[in-house]
This record gives structure tokens, sequence and C-alpha cells, in this order.
């Protein structure tokens, strides 16, 4: 407004105020593991069914189409996640986080276990989509919360954590779909009904929006609400797109990448893709630790990922291949949490559902597309290890044009760790 003086900076408002909530003992834990648990049932969505496909495309093969169809039963609600994520922000910022949390934790098992008696291909890639829309309000509440409970470093620690659970559980939701599904193809969706146990801890245990809150939402002065700030965020969601697609080049070709170096056996496949989840989770645990601004790192962490596509590219043996995906899988570890951190910063309380429900549109749209551009690069790449070259020199673009950016700011400050908040 013209003549009035600027409002204080949100990000430094933020990381200065104490964490709005208990930071230790039983409740804190329990709130902790339930928003952490909140945070894998998308993860769970994603990669539970993976191993029954063949048998789920068996079982349909009368159906036309179907070759297509099965697949798109594990895509689907990635792509539903990705569109429907700001609406789900949205309503998260006016009919509110916990509520909707809950509500979006009981439609996740109702529809999650909708295929256990459907007998229609396109009913249950209906009943996948639904799945879908119930993960953007359950992943959008979950990250809101952390963010509305915590601040500076607590606030880099549990995004970080919420990076780390979701890799452990992608490992562990395989693992359990696999021994599932030797029981038949639809026996893994029963798991879906975990959400019915998560839901009535989450009304009971979750508390209400920081005490903040009501400050924060009342414009001073009573006057009206200002402009939600897209142009504040559009650089770190379209960052984030192009993140994605970097973070989930390996979970989703290294099987691929194997078999094309002659690795055919799953147990060996497998065990590639558990180490690259654990350096994904060392990435994480490593971005917690520095404990510094997320902005000047992304640059670096950028760089990390380019060098190991760089390996994964010229790799002409499965250990070498491997250890490329180590290196890559340090790099989106900390890519993950920097970039949510980063996106958190610049939002204030009022915004930050709408917010974080575009970080997530971005996240999982770039998911989604991640096969789809790999696979359009191929022809022209002279093969899948060749399209994953040219997404590392993508990186490696990126990292330099983010370094270059950074060294034209007048800021001489430097990285400096986020304050400690008050206990």
């Amino acid at each position: 407004m013209p003549g009035s003086a600027p409002p204080p900076s949100p990000t430094a408002a933020d990381e200065a105020a104490a964490s709005p909530v208990a930071v230790s003992g039983p409740a804190h834990l329990l709130r902790v593991g339930l928003l952490m648990a909140g945070s894998c049932l998308p993860i769970l969505g994603a990669v539970l069914i993976a191993p029954v496909l063949p048998k789920m495309q068996d079982h349909f093969d009368a159906v036309p189409g179907a070759e297509a169809l099965v697949p798109l039963a594990l895509t689907v609600p990635a792509l539903a996640l990705a569109l429907l994520a700001p609406f789900a922000g949205v309503i998260v910022d006016r009919l509110g986080r916990k509520r909707l949390l809950v509500f979006g934790t009981v439609l996740y098992a109702l529809f999650g276990t909708a295929p256990l008696w459907l007998d229609s291909l396109g009913g249950i890639i209906a009943s996948r989509a639904l799945v879908g829309v119930a993960e953007a309000a359950i992943m959008t509440c979950c990250t809101t919360l952390i963010g509305d409970y915590y601040t500076g470093r607590r606030r880099v620690r549990y995004l970080a954590l919420q990076t780390m659970c979701a890799s452990a559980s992608a490992t562990v939701f395989f693992v359990l779909g696999g021994a599932a599904g030797s029981a038949g193809w639809r026996v893994p969706f029963w798991v879906y009904a975990v959400s019915l146990v998560l839901a009535p801890l989450m009304a009971a245990a979750l508390p209400g929006p920081a005490p903040r809150a009501a400050a924060e939402e009342t414009p001073a002065g009573g006057g009206t609400r200002r402009p939600f700030p897209v142009r504040r965020l559009a650089g770190i969601c379209a960052l984030t797109f192009f993140g994605a697609m970097v973070f989930y080049t390996v979970p989703v070709e290294m099987s691929y990448l194997l078999d094309d170096l002659g690795v055919e056996n799953s147990g060996t496949i497998g065990l590639a893709t558990a180490v690259a989840s654990a350096a994904t989770m060392g990435g994480a645990i490593a971005f917690a630790r520095l404990g510094r601004a997320p902005g000047p790192m992304l640059p670096a962490v950028l760089a990390v990922c380019a060098a190991g596509f760089g390996v994964m590219f010229l790799a002409g043996n499965a250990p070498l291949l491997v250890a490329g995906a180590v290196v890559n899988c340090v790099g989106t570890g900390m890519l993950l949490p920097a970039l949510l951190t980063s996106a958190m910063s610049r939002l204030e309380f009022e915004d930050r559902g709408r917010g974080t429900g575009l970080w997530t549109a971005a996240f999982f749209g770039g998911e989604f597309v991640c096969p789809l551009v790999l696979l359009a690069l191929k022809p022209a790449a002279g093969g899948l290890a060749g399209a994953v070259g040219v997404l590392g020199l993508g990186t490696a673009l990126v990292a330099a044009g983010l370094w270059t950016a950074a060294r034209r700011r007048t800021t001489a400050a430097g990285p400096r760790p986020l304050p400690e908040p008050s206990a």
C-alpha cells in the first residue's frame, strides 16, 4: 500500500520465533510420528502395487488396451495429486489443516481398498485416481503442519526427516507389495486400510493451527488481505518441477539401466535400489546436520546430482553404475528438503496451505513426467544411459545458472546457519 511501511520479512520473523508447540515429550514424538506416517502414504500409493502389475496384466489380458491401462493404475495417483494439490492447498487455508488431513486419510483407505471388490479395470483406474485426490490432501496437510508447528533448524530437521522417511518407506513398501502379491494381485490393496488406524490418532493427537495464526491472519489495521505471493513462489516451484525429475530418475530407471548392462537377477536389482535409497537418506541427514540456509546450497547440491548422472552415463558395468547412483542419490537426498525448506521460508501462515499445495503439485508433476522425458530423449541420445547423461548435462547447467545468479546478488554475508529457536 503506498505510503505505508513495508511489512517485516516473513522469513526473518518466522525463523526468529520459537516453535509454537512443545518440542519434546511423548506428545511431541507422537505428533512427529503421525506427520511422518502421513507423509509416507503417497509413497505407498506410488510403489506398493508395482510388483503385482504383471499379475494384474494377466488377469485383465482380455480387456482391450490392458497393456497400457494396467501401468496407468500405478501412475495415475501421481498425476491426480499433481493436478489437485493446488486446490487442496486452497482448501487447507480455508477449511483447516487438521480437519482436511483426517478426512483425506479416511478417504485414502476407502479408495485405496476399492480394487479388492472392483472387477472392472476402468473402475480400478478411477479408484486409483481418487487415491491421488486423497494423497493431495494428505501430503499438503502434513507438509503445511510441519511448517506451522516448527521454525528455524527444527523445521529444516523435520522436513529432512520427511524425505528420509519417504525414501525408506519406498523400499519397504516395494518389498511388502512383492511379498503380499505372492498371494494374489489384489492382496497388497489391503495395506491401504492402515490409514484407518492413523485417522483417529491424528484427530486426537495433532493440535490445531499454531497460536500465532490468529494474529497473522488478520491484516494490520483491519485492511483487506494482500494477494497470494505468486511471483515469490514461481521460481522455486519451477525448480522443484525439474528437481523432481532429477530425484525420481534413479528409483524409476535403475532396473532398466541394470538390465541394459546384463543384470537380470531381481535380488541384485533390489539390492542396488536399496543401496541408492540408503544414499538418499544419507543426503537428507547431511542436509539437516549442515544447518545452513537452503538457497545458497542448491547449486552445489545440483552439481552433486549432475556428477552422479555423469558417472551413470559413462558406467560400463553394474558396480560403476551403482556408484554413480549413490552419488546422485546423496545429492537428491539433500535436494528435496532444500527445495521444500526454501519454499516454506517464502510463505506466511495464511499462504502456507496454498503455497505447499503448489509446491506439491510441482514435485509430483515432475515425478509423473520423469519417465516420459527420458523416454523422449532415448532415441536422440542413443539409449537410456544417454538420456540420463543428457539430464545430467541439464542439471549441471541449472546448477551453473543458480550459482551465477547468486554471485550477481550483492549479498556479502554468504551462507549462514539458521538460528536455533528458543525452547
